[in-house]
């Protein structure tokens, strides 16, 4: 792993918006062009020269980013926390109705458009961060398209759930209870995969504050709805699900009449296109991994429920109450996970290899940090926590016990969300959709049923073995980011991005191709003419003022072009009316 400042730059790399070039060499220039939102979070002179101009704009753009998407988050898990409590007050089979409905939809519906969704991250980050703004509105389409199909398995799995549920053995009256409820949210499931992909489209530009402004005006509807519907109308469970589905469309619909309101839409909308009906291959080819990905992990979740539900109805209601602990406390480490995917995605479409791995770097230690902080508060207050949820004295013993062992996973795990989301921001779902697989099912798994059943720990057995299982995949990950070739992850990105790369140094010259397409890469490819653009750094994303352009400071615009490479001069002297081959994905790889 690289030290910090260790990077042997010849010449400025641009840090992130708004600063126009940062230095990793040394204090000597660092002074210089450091702008006023740097100086004013870092005051102080001794931290200023420990930490190196790049790393502290960086975490400041994280920074920013991360704020609003954590509240967008905490605002997103309040709606079904919401209908838990409402239907709570109906009564106690409601309430395990709902929560078995809740369960089916969250393994099936959500984590497929979670899932789906990731591949429109990964693409529009990239494609967005090298400035080629017509293929963004190309990959919205194709992603809506794709997902809207994807809404007809999700029904045909909802609507068939109550046979499902009976050959699981559930109880026939929670079931259909469940099979009301999922019946009711059907109208949600479109509204639900368009809301997440206005999410991607947005977050990836580094608008942020929309989705939080219209989640929060969700709630207060979801509230309304739940209340009219359940006590006005005694509509019970169905009125409840009712709710949920029109909560979810009107966030969707408010989300959507914000964009066209304040004309977000219009540098990367030029209307629908046929373009979105072409390649698809290279869209599942990440989709499909991103699904698995999200998939593997939800599931694990709902698995250690029935395990804990097999041991008693004790140990049951004690690890319910620890996943909510762990769904409140993962907020944090999910909004770094974003901002580090948009980072690093627009990183590597600008061509910036080297501000991808600062991005890395402080998006990794600002998780660690998040996590101790967490495992302190978490660690004083142990003892009553479990009070909050019941006053059952042997639930909240085990609650206690238990949080000594989730105190451990929550820290590994929040790395490993940011890890997670520094391969989707870098193409490599993939990667992690295995990893998953080999650490929740075959590590981590095995080993928790072994110390639940065997060795007679009950649910801190289970504890135990995630903890083994995030440790293990925490350590490859980090090895993986900090040994994987940056440049030909760039290169992929590159053309992902439509554009065509020739990596010299630690910058990327790129051209735009002609088409919205991929391009072949098989072919030989032209570059037209030395004005062809070349991507000065990702000065998209806007933390600022998310929804206004970038003002830079253009004094140190000339020192931007100063090449890192000797040799690179030569290369771009040449480039006009030169022929160019495009790597292979042998030469990738």
């Amino acid at each position: 792993m690289e030290k910090r400042g260790s990077l042997d730059l010849t010449g400025p790399i641009q840090a992130a918006a708004p600063v126009p070039a940062a230095n990793l060499q040394g204090p000597d220039r660092e002074e210089e062009g450091l702008n006023a939102v740097s100086n004013k979070l870092f005051r102080c002179a001794k931290v200023r020269r420990w930490l190196p101009l790049a790393y502290r704009e960086e975490l400041y753009h994280v920074l920013r980013l991360t704020g609003p998407l954590v509240l967008s988050r905490i605002l997103n898990f309040l709606l079904p926390f919401v209908n838990t409590i409402f239907c709570g007050h109906i009564g106690n089979a409601e309430l395990a109705g709902y929560a078995l409905a809740s369960a089916t939809i969250n393994v099936t519906t959500s984590a497929t458009g979670v899932g789906l969704g990731l591949a429109c991250d990964t693409l529009i980050s990239q494609t967005f961060g090298s400035k080629n703004m017509k293929r963004v509105g190309i990959i919205l389409q194709k992603s809506s398209v794709i997902l809207l199909l994807f809404c007809l398995p999700c029904w045909s799995i909802l609507i068939n759930s109550y046979s499902l549920l009976i050959a699981m053995h559930q109880e026939e009256e929670v079931a259909r209870i469940a099979q009301l409820y999922v019946m009711a949210f059907l109208p949600a499931v479109p509204a639900m995969f368009l809301h997440q992909l206005q999410v991607a489209y947005l977050q990836n530009q580094g608008i942020i504050l929309p989705q939080m402004y219209t989640a929060a005006v969700a709630n207060i509807f979801n509230v309304g709805f739940n209340y009219v519907l359940i006590f006005s109308l005694e509509l019970g469970v169905i009125g409840s699900a009712i709710a949920s589905a029109l909560s979810w469309i009107t966030i969707c619909l408010l989300l959507f009449g914000y964009i066209r309101w304040r004309r977000l839409h219009e540098k990367t909308w030029e209307g629908w296109s046929t373009e979105c009906l072409q390649d698809w291959g290279s869209y599942m080819k990440l989709a499909i991994p991103s699904l698995f990905m999200v998939c593997f992990e939800w599931w694990i979740w709902e698995i250690g429920g029935f395990l804990a539900g097999v041991l008693g109805e004790t140990d049951l209601a004690a690890q319910h109450i620890l996943l909510e602990i762990g769904a409140i406390t993962y907020m944090f480490p999910l909004g770094v996970q974003a901002a580090a995917c948009v980072r690093v995605g627009n990183a590597l479409g600008a061509g910036e290899t080297t501000q991808a791995l600062v991005t890395c770097k402080v998006a990794l230690v600002l998780s660690g940090f998040l996590a101790l902080l967490q495992g302190f508060v978490l660690t004083g207050s142990k003892s009553v926590m479990g009070l909050i949820f019941t006053s059952d004295k042997t639930i909240v013993d085990i609650v206690s016990h238990s949080l000594t062992v989730y105190i451990i996973v929550q820290f590994f795990d929040a790395i490993l969300c940011v890890c997670s989301g520094i391969l989707i921001g870098a193409g490599m779902q993939k990667i992690a959709a295995v990893t998953h697989l080999v650490g929740y099912y075959v590590i981590g798994l095995p080993i928790g049923i072994a110390l639940m059943f065997y060795a007679e720990l009950r649910i801190i057995g289970l504890w135990i073995g995630i903890a083994v299982c995030v440790l293990l995949e925490v350590g490859l990950f980090l090895v993986l980011i900090f040994k994987l070739n940056w440049k030909k992850v760039t290169q992929k990105a590159l053309r992902r991005a439509g554009k065509v790369a020739l990596v010299t140094g630690h910058q990327a010259v790129t051209t735009v191709q002609t088409e919205t397409t991929a391009p072949d890469l098989n072919n030989e490819t032209m570059v037209g003419s030395e004005n062809a653009e070349k991507s000065e750094g990702y000065n998209p994303v806007n933390t600022q003022d998310q929804e206004e352009k970038t003002v830079y400071d253009m004094n140190n615009s000339t020192s931007n072009k100063d090449l890192s490479d000797p040799g690179e001069e030569a290369v771009l002297s040449t480039l006009h009316g030169v022929r160019m081959t495009v790597f292979t994905d042998e030469a990738m790889t």
